[in-house]
């Protein structure tokens, strides 16, 4: 049996031209990156050198990217120093969020005690820009703003200018969960209006287990790892050095593909639209997924008329792995939080949804095989 991969929101397949690059630095990398001794520079000199191809990539400055272990940790170090460093009392997010975002704040409100609130919600799960403005307007706190730049499960875009605009009239932060966008957009971290931003590297076809944060140059946040004076006193503990070379080459093959990349999926997007649509007439498309303009390329998310908890492992039994809600939700038996915010719960009782993705690894016969699983499925299922 084929095996297909349709899970790309969750994790990419790693790249030969990563797995390499790490296997000659696991070869190269005998000493430690603090030591002042040879042996110690030479690593060190890799580590910086990753630095600065991801700046590049990114149009930021070296010292503007912290390496993490992926977007969860640089999630928490970006939310929790603003609230140290920054006396931010106040909150303003989704529930659509992550929940390396949620649960964070969620944690801040508890034992911290920042005023956290939810930005309102339009048809499809569009933020309402307005409800933002007016909750800004409304405060005279230290406030910031998170709001992730592509959705991890239904793919909506945040419309960034217009939100950075808003932030920037009140005087508020902004930090955006990029986990998704980087290595699938040309980001220019010199123009966007972020004040910070997230990424990991396995979301573009590196290695699970490291990442960066974006902390926009002289805003002054302190750690929330301590014991040792690594990136730049931001983050102690010695470097995932064979991570940090992936990271960067990973990001760097997607850089220089991105436009072939993107018009490839774009088009195998399209075309599981189409043939969703034609064997089963009665899918729905949730959020902007099916909009190629406002939703990121890679992601598609469905629901089916039908309540199944066990049809993504019905797919896996036949050779095909796509996610049902987000893989940090996998196993919950729970539906999808997400899903729940845009639909009406009565609709969410009789529905089952699920995440498609893809990546620079998929073709047209994987999309084909899927749609063919589902309505076999579904058949059997009376629909």
């Amino acid at each position: 049996m084929d095996r297909i991969y349709l899970d790309n929101a969750a994790t990419t397949p790693i790249k030969d031209e990563v797995v390499e690059a790490m296997m000659n630095t696991l070869k190269k990398s005998i000493g430690n990156p603090s030591s002042p001794h040879r042996f110690g520079r030479e690593v060190r000199s890799f580590i910086e050198e990753s630095r600065i191809l991801v700046a590049r990539r990114l149009n930021a400055l070296p010292s503007e990217i912290i390496f993490t272990s992926g977007g969860t940790e640089a999630n928490n170090l970006i939310l929790r120093s603003a609230v140290q460093d920054f006396k931010i009392r106040r909150i303003l997010t989704s529930p659509l969020e992550h929940k390396a975002v949620l649960e964070t704040v969620l944690d801040l409100a508890h034992h911290r005690r920042v005023i956290v609130e939810l930005v309102r919600l339009k048809e499809k799960g569009i933020i309402d820009l307005e409800d933002l403005d007016q909750k800004l307007q409304n405060t005279s706190l230290p406030t910031l703003v998170t709001l992730m730049y592509a959705n991890n499960e239904i793919g909506n875009l945040l419309d960034v200018e217009n939100i950075g605009a808003t932030c920037k009239k009140y005087g508020a932060y902004f930090h955006s969960d990029t986990v998704q966008a980087v290595g699938y957009y040309s980001l220019d971290m010199s123009q966007l209006p972020f004040h910070f931003a997230s990424a990991s590297a396995h979301k573009f076809h590196g290695p699970a287990g490291v990442g960066f944060a974006f902390i926009r140059k002289a805003l002054g946040l302190r750690p929330i790892l301590t014991g040792g004076y690594q990136e730049r006193s931001m983050r102690a503990g010695t470097e995932n050095i064979c991570g940090i070379i992936g990271l960067a080459k990973a990001l760097d093959l997607a850089c220089l593909n991105l436009e072939e990349d993107k018009k490839r999926i774009e088009a195998l997007k399209l075309y599981c639209i189409s043939s969703l649509k034609q064997a089963l007439p009665y899918v729905v498309f949730n959020g902007l997924s099916d909009d190629m303009v406002r939703s990121i390329y890679t992601v598609l998310n469905i629901s089916l008329p039908i309540k199944d908890d066990l049809l993504g492992f019905e797919l896996d039994l036949k050779g095909i792995a796509v996610s049902q809600g987000s893989a940090c939700s996998s196993g919950s038996g729970k539906s999808s939080y997400v899903i729940d915010a845009l639909s009406d719960p009565k609709q969410v009782e009789n529905t089952t949804s699920l995440r498609i993705s893809f990546g620079v690894f998929n073709q047209k016969k994987d999309v084909d095989a899927l749609v063919l699983a589902l309505k076999a499925l579904m058949v059997q299922k009376g629909l």
